[in-house]
């Protein structure tokens, strides 16, 4: 599935799996920006991991990376319009591919019960992990 998804999304919109998980881990935040230890805890990656990643999609123009307003220690990566725009561009085939990939095959009936059983897992990898919950948008 994975290998499906990564090629997908290169082949429509020349986004990575990767570059598809920030931009949309950022969209999700209001205000579209996160210091990079909270965009790294929100995706379950290693801090060096977003900001290696981060820098590579700032060449491309899809995130910037600068210090914090509140704290100019700190360094921030927020979405930019263009970024914006290739994300809306990848969303919905990327979308429909998943769809189709997870659920394609899977009776209609079978649906609540999977859904079901994702939610407690889910639950439970909160529950049990070591990483901190993913911000509540409100």
């Amino acid at each position: 599935m994975t290998y499906e998804i990564n090629r997908q999304l290169q082949a429509d919109s020349g986004l990575s799996m990767a570059d598809y998980d920030v931009l949309t881990g950022l969209s999700q935040i209001p205000g579209n920006r996160l210091p990079i230890s909270a965009l790294a805890n929100h995706l379950g990656w290693e801090r060096s991991r977003v900001s290696h990643h981060a820098k590579r999609m700032a060449t491309r123009g899809l995130v910037v990376m600068a210090p914090a307003e509140a704290d100019r220690r700190v360094t921030e990566v927020a979405l930019t319009d263009d970024g914006w725009g290739v994300l809306r561009q990848a969303a919905p085939g990327h979308a429909a591919l998943v769809k189709e990939l997870f659920f394609g095959d899977l009776p209609s009936a079978d649906l609540p019960g999977l859904a079901g059983s994702l939610e407690r897992i889910y639950a439970g990898v909160l529950r049990n992990g070591t990483l901190p919950p993913p911000p509540i948008n409100t």
